[in-house]
C-alpha cells in the first residue's frame, strides 16, 4: 500500500532512509558520506522546500520511500529508498509507478551518485536517459541544492513524457 508521509513520519522515513542508504558507503566518496546519511533536519528541509514523499507499507511496516519535488518545468525524483532486507522485490518499482501516475510534469529529472550503476539501470529500465556530464552539471545546479563535491560525483537523468 503506497500513501503520502509527512513531517509526522519523520522518524520511520529516516530509518528507510539511513539503512537502505548503507548500499553507499564505498560506493560514493568518503567526503561525500557522513553517518546518519539522512539527518532529521535535512529532512525537515525538504519537507519545507515542497518535496512530498511517499512510502510503500508492507505488513504495516514502512518499508520504501521516495519522493517527488514539482519545480518550475519539471518533476524531480526524490530520496528513493527501500529497506536492505525488501530491496529487489518490486517496492522501487511499485513507487516509481505510482509517481508516474500523479506526475503532472513531462520532464521527470532523477539525480543520483554516478557510481551507483545498480540505481542508473533501474532508473533506464524504466525510459530515464542518462545525460552528459555538462548536461549533470547544468540540471544539478539549477534544480538541486547540493555540494559541488556531490554535483562532481553525481548523474542526472530524465524522462520525458507526454502528459
Amino acid at each position: 500500500m503506497i500513501i503520502e508521509h509527512t513531517k509526522k513520519d519523520l522518524s520511520k522515513i529516516l530509518f528507510v532512509i539511513n539503512d537502505a542508504a548503507l548500499n553507499y558507503k564505498g560506493i560514493i566518496p568518503h567526503y561525500c558520506w557522513h553517518e546518519p546519511y539522512m539527518l532529521k533536519q535535512e529532512l525537515i528541509s525538504e519537507f519545507d522546500n515542497g518535496v512530498r514523499m511517499f512510502g510503500y507499507k508492507k505488513d504495516n511496516k514502512l518499508v520504501g520511500v521516495m519522493g517527488i519535488q514539482e519545480l518550475k518545468d519539471v518533476t524531480l525524483i526524490r530520496h528513493a529508498y527501500t529497506l536492505t532486507h525488501y530491496q529487489r522485490t518490486g517496492i522501487g518499482e511499485s513507487l516509481l509507478q505510482y509517481l508516474f501516475e500523479i506526475n503532472k510534469s513531462a520532464f521527470l529529472l532523477v539525480g543520483t551518485w554516478r557510481d551507483a550503476i545498480w540505481a542508473i539501470q533501474f532508473y533506464e529500465k524504466f525510459g530515464f536517459v542518462a545525460q552528459t556530464k555538462k548536461q549533470t552539471n547544468q540540471l544539478l545546479n539549477k534544480y538541486w541544492d547540493i555540494s559541488s563535491k556531490q554535483i562532481e560525483n553525481s548523474i542526472v537523468l530524465e524522462r520525458y513524457t507526454s502528459i
